[in-house]
């Protein structure tokens, strides 16, 4: 598992809580949240970096810079910082073995 607890909820805690599964665990977010938000709120990095050990977290936050690709279990790749989060969402930190 790959831990970080970067971000902390402090306001905004009455939105509904969905459930979405990542890397095969249940986790929860708040309904509105972006994939990264999600992630990063429930103790999760976003991902591990391809050039080293590090842990990565997002970089831009705005959709430019490539750094929050994350993976459907069917496949296709979506950017963590701007896709919101649903209910039953499964998502991979690391592509499938089908991924180009």
């Amino acid at each position: 598992m790959i831990t970080a607890g970067r971000i902390v909820r402090l306001a905004e805690r009455d939105r509904a809580q969905l459930h979405f599964f990542l890397d095969g665990q249940v986790r929860t977010a708040l309904a509105g949240d972006t994939v990264l938000t999600a992630m990063l709120a429930s103790g999760h990095a976003l991902r591990k970096s391809e050039f080293g050990p590090e842990l990565r977290a997002g970089f831009c936050l705005m959709g430019a810079c490539q750094d929050c690709w994350v993976w459907q279990d069917e496949g296709p790749r979506l950017r963590a910082c701007s896709a919101l989060v649903t209910e039953g969402m499964r998502l991979r930190t690391t592509p499938s073995e089908s991924w180009p």
